[in-house]
Order: C-alpha cells, then sequence, then structure tokens
C-alpha cells in the first residue's frame, strides 16, 4: 500500500511539468529575447571601440606634451595678508 501511494503522489506532482510543454510565453510582457539583446551590444560595443581607436589614431586630438605645466604658478599670491582679516 505505501508504494501505491507513493506512486500516486510522484504522479500527481509530475503533472503540472507535463502540462507545461512550452515554457516560454512569447506573448508576455516580461519575455525578453536575450540572445539578441546580447548580439546587439556586442556589435554596439564593437563599433565604439573601433570609433574609438580611428578617433585616436586619426590625429584630430593633439596632445602638448611639449610645454611642461607646473601644478603651482611660480611666485603664489597669497590669499590673506596680514591686516586684510577683518572682523566684525
Amino acid at each position: 500500500m505505501k508504494r501505491v501511494t507513493q506512486a500516486l503522489l510522484l504522479t500527481l506532482a509530475g503533472l503540472p511539468a507535463l502540462e507545461a510543454s512550452d515554457l516560454v510565453d512569447k506573448d508576455s510582457p516580461f519575455y525578453y529575447d536575450w540572445e539578441s539583446l546580447q548580439l546587439g551590444g556586442m556589435i554596439f560595443g564593437g563599433l565604439l571601440c573601433i570609433a574609438g581607436i580611428l578617433i585616436a589614431l586619426s590625429g584630430k586630438c593633439k596632445c602638448k606634451y611639449s610645454q611642461k605645466h607646473s601644478p603651482l604658478p611660480e611666485k603664489a599670491i597669497p590669499l590673506i595678508t596680514p591686516g586684510s582679516a577683518s572682523t566684525c
């Protein structure tokens, strides 16, 4: 009797899986075609990479490395001088 009950329970537990033959509902608003999205993203990323390389090699962006810029000016002017700070 125990085996019959187990077989019946396993059969009843497996019925919903048998009815769900189409697991992907393409009419659902939450269905996303991930393969097309991934392919489109890879193509877009590749085009951006190629465009970046072409811009870098085109010579339109010229960096001036010949002049050496110092973060501090040669003679810094103090912002607060003695006697310039007033108290209320």
